[in-house]
């Protein structure tokens, strides 16, 4: 357990559809670390996984999104998959829960196709970040400087590209998370 991370709270935001390890693994690795994870999902409801090639588990969301506010948590995590992120790109009051993350200067971490979400959210023009490589286009249309990398860290945003990379991103996410706020987010 890590003493600076001792008494911080993460939320995880997801819904049906995300990619199992994307959320499991960083919430295992948050939770090691003595940090409080809530997953949050649209309805309050348990979110159902998908595991790669196939549907999988059910997780239990602790909170609902309309109970969820960024002053109640010191980082964002968004976890990709294909469907849980074109999900909550359209979902007006997942966007709003984004945003506030990024005008507050807290740090948000976002694996494979998440940063759809950030694209909707506005908040991703100018910066440098990597993605699942069908998303790429996507963010460079929104003006970002994408790259080929493991791992990305702009101004307390951490991008990943895919499962593969998960070591490498929660390391970056402990190390924002302790870090804490960023006066050089832009939302």
């Amino acid at each position: 357990m890590n003493q600076a991370l001792n008494g911080k709270r993460v939320a995880i935001l997801a819904t049906d559809g995300f990619e199992e390890s994307e959320l499991s693994v960083p919430r295992a690795a948050l939770q090691k670390e003595g940090v409080e994870v809530h997953v949050v999902s649209p309805e309050g409801k348990g979110i159902r996984a998908w595991a790669e090639t196939d549907w999988g588990d059910t997780y239990d969301a602790d909170k609902a999104l309309a109970d969820a506010h960024e002053s109640d948590y010191h980082a964002l995590v968004l976890p990709g998959g294909l469907f849980n992120p074109d999900e909550l790109r359209l979902n007006e009051d997942a966007l709003s829960f984004v945003k506030a993350f990024f005008q507050a200067g807290k740090p948000v971490a976002a694996i494979c196709h998440a940063p759809w979400i950030l694209i909707n959210a506005g908040v991703v023009d100018g910066r440098k970040m990597t993605s699942v490589p069908s998303v790429a286009q996507d963010l460079r249309n929104a003006g970002v400087n994408w790259v080929d990398e493991p791992v990305v860290v702009d101004s307390g945003l951490v991008t990943s590209r895919t499962p593969k990379d998960l070591d490498a991103f929660n390391a970056k996410l402990l190390e924002e998370l302790q870090e804490g706020r960023h006066s050089g987010q832009h939302a």
